[in-house]
């Protein structure tokens, strides 16, 4: 038995199921998606061809969240031991810089729109995708299955349609005006020009034509080819930024594994230009000086604490974290024992405070972003021990909310996520890589594997992934008790609580100071998957998307079974 399995009952019901599995698991934040990668492993995939297939899938049955015009981070394990960062995170078109958008000068305070939209919506706001470069080499360098076999399954759900979940349909009921601006994305998702509902068969035959178009000829078909040239060529006629020279031009990286330990384990990440993984470290080692566990989950005390580390986490963001490309990130620094000590000491048990920044590497973004909630995170294992633990977006509900004329093709719109004023950490620049709260992590003990997990949900995403390994490690969970526990989140703006979370608990908290906002979630549906002592793999996904994990297990016949004809049985 695992020595750091489930110590305690938890004081919440669980709403869905683990599942086991000995030879794969998949867990994705749809069923379709999840399926497709299980489809992989039971063909003689691996995981890795397992996340491409789920990630294609993806981009159809939940068009909202992620497509190949997006970005993301991988965070991938192989059977050796060896793990590297694929990142194929978006990027600034070269026409872009710091003056490129007007700020809204009637955007409430922290918002940082641009004067009509034009940083959020439309062509203005897209930036140089990474996602089909990077999930084509992914495939290219690590699977063992061919291109068409991973994206058959997406094609088939394109071309001959699926079942609208609920999920889906209040997601284009939230954004339908305008989704409605724009008569190609319209079409699918606005049948009769009204939001579809759930049950309804999405069909997007142009999108089945551009996957048979990339089976064809790869990820050339994009950073050079026919996509790309229409892609282009859209952009040119609506006076918007991306050029064919930028998709020319793009490259993903790989990138080294930020790791951190906390009460010896190891958790490992993207490091920056993602900001998940380092925020979670500087915030475990500011944690580990205190008894978690005898605080109790859920409780006055233990919430109280954890505000106050995120605001110290979001006062550091906010001044320093950037792409290091552009704004050196003090890493070290905010790993350091000695900052933990610093920042620790300056926590009052009683009292809710204001924090600034105690590093300093740019000048700092005022407001709370515009990085968006809406994502998706895919983990997937299997036996060889290949671990892919990805987080993917176009950004917003539907990216830019249109869709390139004759592809099926959402692009992102990446370019909400810089701040439209000069001179800050943050602010457009030509080349620049998009800023992420993703934490796609894999937790290590003596060098094992012992969990993976992610979630979208924009700034929520590395608050809740920390609660998570908190919940595993200080608070001894079970994996499905853990990605399903009640979060909080705060900024500094104000101290979100889920509803499990009591009254009396609430009352205690606006007691200490915190402005206490009720929310129906806190961040977005989240997969994990935990690695067993006997090599059996679980996998968990939470009330709070279409999550669903699929497990692989049996396997062939024995070598050496026949079955004799009938005649010589007698």
């Amino acid at each position: 038995m695992d020595e750091w399995r489930q110590r305690a009952a938890t004081p919440f019901d669980n709403e869905k199921r683990p599942a086991l599995g000995s030879r794969g698991m998949v867990v994705s934040n749809h069923p379709l998606a999840s399926a497709a990668g299980a489809e992989m492993l039971a063909a003689g995939g691996n995981a890795i061809d397992a996340a491409v297939a789920t990630l294609f899938t993806l981009t159809v049955v939940e068009p909202m969240m992620v497509g190949i015009l997006g970005g993301g981070f991988a965070n991938l394990r192989l059977p050796d031991g060896q793990q590297t960062i694929l990142e194929g995170q978006g990027s600034c078109p070269m026409a872009v810089g710091p003056d490129t958008f007007t700020p809204d000068p009637d955007a409430g305070p922290g918002v940082l729109d641009a004067v009509g939209r034009r940083n959020s919506v439309g062509r203005a706001a897209v930036a140089v995708p990474g996602n089909l470069m990077a999930w084509c080499q992914m495939l290219a360098r690590h699977g063992r299955l061919s291109l068409a076999d991973v994206v058959e399954p997406a094609i088939r759900h394109a071309s001959r349609g699926f079942a609208a979940t609920h999920y889906l349909a209040d997601c284009v009921a939230d954004c339908a005006a305008d989704l409605a601006l724009d008569a190609e994305i319209a079409r699918v998702f606005l049948p009769g020009g009204a939001p579809l509902k759930a049950g309804h068969r999405v069909v997007n035959a142009a999108y089945a034509d551009t996957l048979r178009l990339v089976v064809q000829q790869g990820p050339d078909a994009l950073y050079g080819g026919a996509l790309g040239a229409a892609l282009a060529d859209d952009m040119q006629q609506h006076g918007a930024y991306l050029s064919l020279a930028d998709l020319q031009r793009y490259r993903t990286h790989d990138m080294p594994v930020l790791r951190a330990g906390y009460r010896g384990f190891e958790i490992t990440g993207p490091p920056p230009p993602c900001a998940g993984p380092l925020h979670i470290g500087q915030m475990l080692r500011i944690l580990e000086g205190f008894d978690i566990a005898a605080d109790g989950f859920g409780s006055a005390d233990a919430v109280h604490r954890l505000a106050e580390v995120l605001k110290i986490a979001f006062a550091d963001r906010a001044a320093s974290t950037a792409d290091p490309d552009f704004v050196p990130v003090p890493v070290d620094r905010l790993l350091s024992a000695d900052y933990a000590a610093e920042r620790r000491a300056r926590i009052d048990p009683a009292r809710a405070q204001d924090w600034q920044a105690g590093v300093q590497a740019g000048a700092g973004d005022p407001g709370r972003g515009n990085e968006s909630a809406n994502t998706t995170h895919l983990t997937v294992a299997d036996r060889d021990g290949h671990i892919v633990s990805a987080t993917q977006t176009i950004n917003s509900l539907f990216g830019a909310r249109y869709m390139v004329p004759g592809t099926g093709l959402i692009p992102n719109n990446y370019l909400y996520v810089f701040n439209p004023r000069p001179g800050l950490a943050n602010s457009l620049a030509p080349g620049k890589r998009v800023t992420s709260s993703m934490a796609p992590l894999i937790v290590f003990k003596d060098g094992q594997p012992r969990f993976a997990l992610g979630l979208p949900g924009g700034l929520r995403i590395f608050p809740s992934a920390l609660q998570a390994v908190i919940n595993l490690i200080d608070h001894g969970m079970d994996l499905q008790s853990a990605v399903e526990a009640p979060r909080v989140w705060t900024q500094g703006f104000g101290l979100e609580l889920e509803p499990r979370f009591s009254e009396a608990v609430a009352d205690a908290l606006r007691a200490r100071g915190h402005a206490i906002e009720r929310v129906p979630n806190v961040g977005g549906g989240m997969g994990a998957i935990r690695f067993h002592d006997n090599g059996d793999l679980e996998g968990a996904s939470c009330w709070r998307a279409d999550g669903t994990p699929i497990g692989v297990s049996g396997g062939f016949a024995r070598s050496g079974v026949r079955f004799l004809p009938e005649v010589q049985r007698r």
